[in-house]
């Protein structure tokens, strides 16, 4: 058995399938988007938590055989938000989400400040990516940003969390 965990910015869905492909169960937990101010997009990464537990408990409920034997956990999700952590692996301020716009004045300083950075990188700076953010929270969060130890993506913080690895 394998479990599927994708972390989506409207919800988390799970899917508990076998070697053949064949679905066992299928399970959802919802989840919203806070903004508390014009083009801002977070979301708490406890969020996340509390739904990967509702949906393995309705998986474990529903499909209990099947679930004790998960052998492995694949996972997928929204990428480029950004959750901040100290070396305690605290999270530090709500997660910025990859549809969060405040950035854009960040983009402009890094399109000027390295030129060929769309040639390097092969993408133009732009407010959804994870680097602006960081910066905006450098700028506008200074003591936040010095706390700052671990950045992870939303799926990666999930992974983390199950797993006890930062990847």
């Amino acid at each position: 058995m394998y479990l599927g965990l994708d972390l989506g910015t409207s919800e988390l869905k799970a899917l508990l399938c076998d070697e053949h492909h064949r679905i066992h169960g299928i399970a959802r937990a919802p989840l919203t988007a806070q903004r508390p101010q014009a083009l801002w997009s977070e979301q708490d990464p406890q969020h996340w938590i509390d739904a990967c537990e509702r949906v393995m408990l309705a998986l474990a409920a529903e499909h209990p055989q099947a679930m004790a034997q998960v052998r492995a956990i694949g996972l997928s999700g929204q990428m480029h938000g950004a959750v901040l952590m100290d070396k305690a692996g605290t999270v530090l301020r709500p997660a910025m989400l990859w549809n969060d716009g405040r950035s854009a004045a960040q983009c402009d300083h890094l399109t000027r400040a390295v030129p060929t950075l769309s040639a390097i990188t092969g993408n133009l700076a732009m407010p959804g990516f994870t680097a602006p953010k960081v910066q905006w929270v450098r700028e506008h969060e200074p003591q936040v940003f010095a706390q700052t130890s671990l950045i992870l993506l939303p799926k990666d913080y999930l992974r983390w969390h199950l797993s006890g690895e930062a990847v």
